[in-house]
């Protein structure tokens, strides 16, 4: 990028996006600070009294960063689109029985989609976020690319970014591990994020509270638990208190017991007493929507794959779009060995090398 381009850099009060800011500043680019506010789940049992994602202090933070590297700050209040976008997405799938994954979507519709277009008023061709991945170029094409530090690596929640979106951002910290990023706010003048903690909750609601959440929004809808065999063992309160190989909160005796599966149409959970079950594992996952970063392929393809966010890559083959009516714009994913605990609703992300081809929901296991 040419120098001093204005750049409007994603500001959520954390130590990444001060970082990534500060790196700006640093190479003579123009940054200019923007904080999205969103909507918290307003009820008494919500142990959280404001989004973590932007809180007051964080807010407070952010302008200090800005003012204190010569940077403008806006805050962008997106509380009603969040709650449309994000919020009610949550409540579908867990209404649905499926694993919503609010951090992958929120990304797409919602925060990137944003800075875009606040960019796009400001005539700021660029946009940037403390994450932790990298944009790469090759024979003029763009590609999301893993972090130099795997243990922080966020293309997974990255994936379903836009393609055409990737020559307008910009990952200042993708080059850096997080002990690098910490020496960096330090020499900034910025040591005190090295004692604030980081949420891990869902911004909307606490883990403490998701139970009375999905008590109060989703409702009880009791059914019995069974095994493999159909033999009940007891009664459940809903099936979106649940997830695939789940243990805690299975709540009968003689356990531990796994979550296995779920069968709506029975309002039956499935459990198993071995973690290490058959039943737990699935080789084939069909994914809709999906979401490519690469150019429409024709033909198998050999990659890596993981079903979830911490999860070590599996060696898979990525089947082209079948044209059925079945499987309408859906891609089918093929692992070399089963997968444990596939998920419905939850994301699989697939990788040629470092470089992030796409990602689809989980909508069918085999």
């Amino acid at each position: 990028m040419p120098k001093k381009e204005k750049v409007i850099v994603g500001m959520s009060g954390g130590v990444d996006s001060s970082m990534a800011m500060w790196q700006l500043k640093e190479q003579g680019y123009e940054p200019i600070g923007v904080s999205l506010k969103y909507e918290v789940w307003d009820d008494p049992d919500n142990t959280l009294k404001e989004n973590v994602c932007c809180s007051d202090e964080s807010f407070q933070i952010a302008k200090h960063v800005c003012e204190t590297l010569g940077a403008k700050h806006v805050i962008l209040d997106v509380g009603k689109k969040f709650k449309k976008e994000i919020v009610d997405y949550f409540k579908e799938e867990l209404k649905a029985k499926r694993t919503p994954n609010p951090c992958v979507i929120c990304n797409r519709v919602l925060k990137f989609k944003e800075l875009l277009d606040f960019a796009d008023k400001q005539k700021a061709k660029y946009i940037a976020t403390g994450h932790y991945a990298q944009i790469t170029k090759k024979d003029q094409e763009y590609f999301l690319t893993k972090s130099a530090d795997p243990k922080k690596d966020q293309t997974y929640s990255l994936s379903f970014l836009k393609k055409e979106w990737l020559p307008r951002i910009f990952f200042p910290l993708g080059g850096y591990t997080k002990e690098k990023v910490f020496e960096m706010a330090k020499k900034a003048g910025f040591g005190f994020y090295l004692y604030r903690k980081q949420s891990q909750d869902f911004c909307y609601v606490s883990d403490k509270s998701m139970k009375a959440f999905l008590e109060k929004e989703i409702g009880i809808q009791p059914g019995n638990i069974v095994d493999s065999q159909g033999k009940v063992l007891g009664k459940h309160k809903g099936l979106h208190f649940y997830t695939i190989g789940q243990r805690k909160g299975v709540e009968i005796p003689n356990g531990p017991w796994f979550v296995t599966g779920v069968d709506p149409k029975k309002n039956e959970l499935i459990v198993t007493k071995l973690g290490t079950s058959l039943s737990l594992f699935k080789k084939e996952v069909i994914l809709s929507p999906y979401n490519l970063l690469v150019k429409t392929f024709n033909k198998p393809m050999k990659v890596e794959a993981k079903i979830r966010y911490g999860q070590d890559l599996s060696k898979a083959t990525l089947y082209p779009p079948e044209k059925g009516a079945k499987h309408k714009d859906t891609l089918k994913l093929i692992f070399d060995t089963p997968q444990r605990a596939v998920t419905l609703g939850q994301f699989a992300v697939f990788y040629k090398s470092k470089k992030c081809l796409g990602a689809g929901r989980i909508m069918e296991t085999n």
